[in-house]
This record gives structure tokens, C-alpha cells and sequence, in this order.
């Protein structure tokens, strides 16, 4: 990527930003392809939720992101640059794509701030191929128009676009100009907000009741016979309402509820998104080092503190779920030693208490070899144990056999690259898939020797609880 030093806070006219952009068309013409033009300014803070809400299009796709316990957030919108992809092969094609995209790609501006020059969010299904029909591709990355983030104190909004050797450069030089008055005071009064749902009028699990119990005992059959040691097995509610569910209503419900879990809504431009708040980091890369956790074993909350102390101790003792959690740790560091990195991790898990559940959770970082991708990480960590299973090929053959639904985006890598080879995925739990008056949630249980069909169905309604409540008003 070329850094010009230009400063767009400086010399604020619009006639200064029409000779940048015909300098941008200049150098278009000399390489004899687009240019990725991005410009990165810092301004006051920002709730980029807000900023969605005021420019939200269901016929847009967006792409949101929040960890409030984090301080960060970041929100896009509209497409500039975007490709699809899928076959084993996806990530990789996802990396060589951004490399090229960044050949050619022209920031100015605060590009040295957190979430500062082009982005590409991507959002990845379970599996690496996907039905014609689905909601959303086997792989999906876009590069946002405009992009607001805010980390801590500071926010930093983004205006990304291609330029062509004949591009409009007067067009594109007004509507960036009017942009960024926009967000150096912003106007939240714009938002169009929408209360979330009541109640579900309707409520089916698909594949009929008593179809994960009977598929959880099959697995066990075939954890006995030796296929595999750990499957992890979901199930699918569709629930009904009468009024049409708005996505940033329920975002905006779930990082209230959620601090400590990462809220996304990942919107496909034709009615359908994709929205939860997950607790599970798949991967982050940042100055060098990489960080990723090991979450598995799960335990409800107590209605008193003595309860959920209780509760809690059960799970630091219970041998089933450590030996759960174990396997993660060990996959991880399997999955990445062709790299050359050393994994460093406690030698015991602490406890990830949310408002419904509390799990088994292990930090795991490490210095990178020069040259790592995030992508890389990414392409051996998913689908890690803890949403799919051990041995993996074994397990992940098993899945669609035994789960009567397809996953599409549900325990994918959801997240964002940037352009210094960084950036941050996460694992898509605890989610749903919004289609209008409907909402499809998802949630699963890990099935290893000692699983009981019970249990592992008491334990995906804990989890289904707490979705229904975040999406609906009940």
C-alpha cells in the first residue's frame, strides 16, 4: 500500500481534496489498473452503533463489531471492493485477494490510528463450501465506503473508494466533503430505531423435537465404536414473531447485556443477517504476537453466590470437561507448529462467568515468525475442538450427517484484516440468523465419553434462553 503524506485535516477545502483525488486518478492511469483510495481521520468519539443506525439500508450490507468490555467498536458500510470464495483453499485465496487489493491501494491521512486506513471485513461459513441458495457464501470479504470506529477515547472515520483514470472526481470530491462534516459533528438524531420484537409467537426446532437428544446419543455410539473422541453437535430453533425483528435493535440489546463478548451483525445486502454476541476468541494478531483461547466446558449460573460458587467449583472438578478443554489446548498448539510458535498459556484454565454461563477458558499468545498472516492463524485454527471436534476430519464428517440443518455462518470465523497483515476474527456463537419476521438461533454442546443426551440438551437451552431474551422483548 502507497502512504502519501498527506494530512486531510489540513488545508480543509474542497478544492484541496479535488487535487487529491485527480492526483489518485493520475497514478491510476500510470498503473494501469483502480486504485484503492483511502482516507483516515480522526474525530471526536464516536458510538459507531449510532453512526449504523442513522445510514442503516436493508438493502446495504453492513458489518458490525463491538466488545464493550474492550473499549472498541467498529462499523461498515456499502461495498467499494468485495470477493467470494470457497474450497479448502478459501483463506488463502482471502489473502492473496487483500495482497492485491493492497498493491494497488493510496492511504493518507491518520493511518498510524487503531482501525485507520482500508479494512476488509470478512465473514466465513462453517464449512468451506455453501449451498446456492444459502444466506450468505462459503466466504465473504468487502472493503466499506465508510467505516467509523472508536477505541477508547478516540474514533477514526474512514472513506474508502476506487478510483479509475476517469473516475468522477468531481462527484466523489462532494459526497467525500459532505461525509466527513458529518462525522466531525455528528447528528444522531437521524437514527430510524426500532424496538426489538415481543415475544415469539412461534417457536420449532428444526428437525423436530427429540432430534438432538437421539442425535447425541448416535454420537456417543460412534465415541464408543472409536470414530472420533469429541463431536460438537448444535441445534437449530426457528422462532416467529409478529412484528419484523431490526438488527441494530437486537445489537444494540446484546452489548448491553454482553460486555465481555464480541456483538456482530453482518448484514448481506438482501434482507438476511447474521447477528449474536460470541465469547470466544479464534484469533488475534497485533505488533507481532498472536492471541487465541482455549473455551470449552460449560456450567449454568446459581440464582444465589453460593450456588454459583457451587457451580462453579463442579466445573473446575468435572473430569469430562476438563478433558474437554484439554483437547483445545492440545489441537492448538498441533495446528500451529508448522509455524514454528511457541504457545504460552497457564498450566490451569480459569473461569469465563457470563450473565447465563459460565465455561472453562484458557488465554494463549505467542510471537509470530516474521511474515505470519492472520489469515494464516485463521486457515489452522478453524474450526478449533470447541465447535467442531477431535479428530477433526473424523468429527466434521459426522456433523452434517447428524445435524439435520445446514450451519452456513453459525461457529464460522467472523472479523476483519487490515492493511499491516493484523486484525481480529472470532468465533460466529451464540447467534442467529434474522430473515424478516424470523429468526433462526443456533446453539451447541461438545459430545465426549460421559455426555449424556440430557445434559448436552439442558445445556444448548441455557444458551437458547439467553438468545430468545436478547432478541425479544419478553
Amino acid at each position: 500500500m502507497k502512504t502519501l503524506p498527506v494530512n486531510p485535516t489540513e488545508n480543509q477545502t474542497p478544492e484541496a481534496l479535488r487535487a487529491f483525488f485527480a492526483q489518485c486518478c493520475v497514478l491510476a492511469r500510470e498503473a494501469g489498473r483502480p486504485q484503492l483510495v483511502s482516507i483516515s481521520v480522526a474525530v471526536d468519539s464516536l458510538d459507531p452503533l449510532a453512526v449504523l443506525e442513522s445510514i442503516y439500508e436493508a438493502a446495504e450490507p453492513h458489518f458490525y463489531i463491538e466488545r464493550p468490555a474492550q473499549g472498541f467498536a467498529v462499523a461498515g458500510a456499502e461495498v467499494v471492493v468485495e470477493f467470494t470464495a470457497d474450497g479448502p483453499e478459501r483463506f488463502a485465496k482471502a489473502k492473496a485477494f487483500i495482497a492485491q487489493t493492497l498493491e494497488a491501494a493510496i492511504a493518507v491521512g491518520a493511518t498510524e490510528a487503531p482501525f485507520a486506513g482500508p479494512h476488509f471485513f470478512l465473514a466465513a461459513g462453517f464449512f468451506d463450501t455453501a449451498a446456492p441458495d444459502a444466506a450468505f457464501p462459503a466466504l465473504r470479504l468487502f472493503v466499506p465506503r465508510w467505516q467509523v470506529s472508536r477505541l477508547g477515547d478516540g474514533s477514526v472515520a474512514v472513506a474508502n473508494f476506487v478510483l479509475t483514470a476517469d473516475a468522477p472526481v468531481d462527484l466523489i470530491t462532494a459526497k467525500v466533503w459532505k461525509a466527513h462534516a458529518k462525522f466531525r459533528s455528528f447528528d444522531y438524531r437521524s437514527a430510524k430505531c426500532h424496538d426489538r420484537p415481543s415475544a415469539p409467537k412461534q417457536s420449532e426446532e428444526i428437525g423436530g423435537e427429540g432430534s438432538y437428544q437421539r442425535a447425541v446419543a448416535a454420537a456417543l455410539q460412534e465415541i464408543v465404536r472409536g470414530d472420533y473422541r469429541k463431536i460438537v453437535l448444535a441445534r437449530a430453533r426457528r422462532l416467529t414473531t409478529a412484528e419484523e425483528f431490526y438488527p441494530l435493535g437486537v445489537l444494540n440489546h446484546l452489548r448491553q447485556r454482553f460486555p465481555s463478548c464480541y456483538a456482530f451483525s453482518v448484514a448481506n445486502g438482501r434482507g438476511q443477517s447474521f447477528i449474536g454476541a460470541s465469547p470466544e476468541r479464534l484469533v488475534r494478531v497485533a505488533g507481532g504476537r498472536m492471541h487465541t483461547e482455549a473455551l470449552a466446558g460449560s456450567a449454568p449460573r446459581g440464582q444465589s453466590a453460593s450456588e454459583d460458587a457451587q457451580l462453579a467449583r463442579a466445573l473446575f472438578q468435572s473430569e469430562k470437561d476438563r478433558h474437554e478443554h484439554r483437547l483445545v489446548l492440545g489441537s492448538i498448539a498441533r495446528r500451529v507448529a508448522d509455524l514454528g510458535i511457541e504457545l504460552e498459556y497457564a498450566a490451569q484454565p480459569r473461569l469465563l462467568a457470563l450473565a447465563n454461563v459460565q465455561h472453562l477458558h484458557t488465554p494463549v499468545s505467542a510471537d509470530l515468525p516474521a511474515g505470519t498472516h492472520v489469515l494464516d492463524l485463521v486457515a489452522r485454527l478453524h474450526p478449533t475442538p470447541a465447535v467442531g471436534g477431535t479428530p477433526r476430519e473424523a468429527a466434521l464428517a459426522a456433523i452434517p450427517r447428524l445435524e439435520p440443518f445446514a450451519r452456513g455462518l453459525y461457529a464460522g470465523p467472523v472479523g476483519w484484516v487490515d492493511h499491516r497483515s493484523g486484525g481480529e476474527f472470532f468465533v460466529a456463537l451464540r447467534s442467529a440468523l434474522v430473515d424478516g419476521h424470523t429468526a433462526t438461533a443456533y446453539a451447541g454442546a461438545g459430545i465426549v465419553a460421559g455426555s449424556t443426551p440430557e445434559n448436552e440438551f439442558a445445556e444448548t437451552g441455557l444458551k437458547f434462553q439467553a438468545l430468545v431474551e436478547a432478541f425479544t422483548e419478553t
